[in-house]
This record gives structure tokens, sequence and C-alpha cells, in this order.
């Protein structure tokens, strides 16, 4: 969570909404990503999504079996639904998201009996320190 922590400080310098993420399988970092939708003009570039192509590419294949997802905020329903895709083992998350937050939120996308394919999920994982780094994002704005 520490690296995707990292990545979410690059994103906020870079004047994104600071998330992270990171993708590791068998402790090896396969992807990661802050978000980049304002820089790159694409509302799908969401740090989760960016970590997830950067693992597919590396991997060689959409499909990520065994591998963890750590993201500083609960991912959206866009974000589960590519965990959900990728077929991620797990997903780990700091701060929740009650706007938009797909895990348990709003939804619970990445439990749901319905689908083909469950992602085990944890979240709170360093969400104080993860919720500051939006909050310094967020606070001049809503002044």
């Amino acid at each position: 969570m520490r690296l995707a922590l990292d990545e979410a400080q690059r994103g906020l310098e870079a004047g994104e909404v600071p998330v992270g993420a990171v993708v590791v399988r068998d402790g090896l970092i396969l992807g990661r990503a802050h978000n980049t939708p304002v820089r790159l003009a694409d509302p799908t570039a969401h740090a989760e999504i960016m970590a997830l192509r950067e693992a597919g590419r590396r991997l060689g294949n959409y499909r990520l079996p065994g591998a963890t997802l750590y993201v500083t905020v609960e991912p959206c329903p866009m974000c589960c639904g590519a965990a959900l895709h990728a077929r991620l083992a797990r997903v780990v998350y700091g701060a929740l998201d009650p706007k938009a937050g797909a895990v348990e939120s709003l939804y619970r996308l990445l439990d749901d009996a319905r689908l083909n394919h469950r992602v085990e999920a944890a979240g709170g994982v360093l969400a104080e320190e993860c919720g500051a780094v939006l909050r310094r994002f967020f606070e001049p704005k809503r002044r």
C-alpha cells in the first residue's frame, strides 16, 4: 500500500485526483500507476485501470489470476469490473469512497454471487494516510 500511496502522491503533484494503484503477484510488481484522466483526456484512465493495463502488457495476458491490486481508495464500479475481468485474486484498498465505492460503500460487486468470478477484498489499509492525500487535493478546491 505504501507504493500505491507513492503513486497517489505523483498524481497529486500532477494535478490529478490522487489515487494510486499497484498490481502484485508472487511478490513481483506487475504494474503501478496513478490517476491520469485529465492528462490523457480519458475517462477510463483511473489508477486501477492503468496499473492493470501495465500488468497485462507485462505478462502478455489480460487475465491476472493470483494477483492482488492495492489501491488507495475503494474502487468504483468500472474498476471493480476490470478487477473481475482480470480474474484478480484480491483487492486491498485504503479509504472508503462513499460517493462511488463499489466494493462496500454503494455496491458489493466483487463478491456478487450472480457474477462468474469473485474477488477477495480487504479495506481500511492505511485508510487515514490514503484519505489525507485526497483531502490535500480537495480541501483547497472546496474553499
